[in-house]
């Protein structure tokens, strides 16, 4: 899509903040952060929105669900249970989906949030 602001990210016409990248996914820092750590992961190929994905995209879906903790872990606000059962730290994953689900951006993403408080009493 000639006008979508994360094609041209992926294509890198438009610089990012870039944390990951492979053939299928890219990943960069959000410019308007909701938390210490926030994040998208998105996919090379323009899908508007989760509503358009069938089953053709249950690779590239699981795929983004795999990362996200891992480069939640590499960015600082990774998932852990101690030895005596204790958990720690953690992250939000969002993927908003059209005009009454947030989305502003017509590109399929998913947002990884965390961080230490205050954000994390929000909803």
């Amino acid at each position: 899509m000639e006008n979508c602001i994360f094609c041209k990210i992926a294509t890198k016409q438009i610089p990012s903040k870039l944390i990951y990248e492979d053939d299928d996914l890219i990943a960069f820092h959000d410019i308007n952060p909701a938390a210490p750590i926030h994040f998208l992961i998105v996919p090379k190929q323009h899908i508007a929105t989760l509503a358009d994905c069938d089953e053709h995209h249950v690779a590239l879906l699981g795929k983004m669900a795999l990362l996200a903790p891992r480069l939640a872990k590499e960015q600082g606000c990774g998932y852990q249970v101690d030895g005596q059962g204790q958990a720690s730290g953690g992250f939000k994953t969002l993927f908003n989906t059209g005009p009454d689900g947030g989305q502003e951006v017509y590109h399929l993403h998913m947002h990884v949030i965390g961080g230490p408080k205050p954000w994390r009493g929000q909803r």
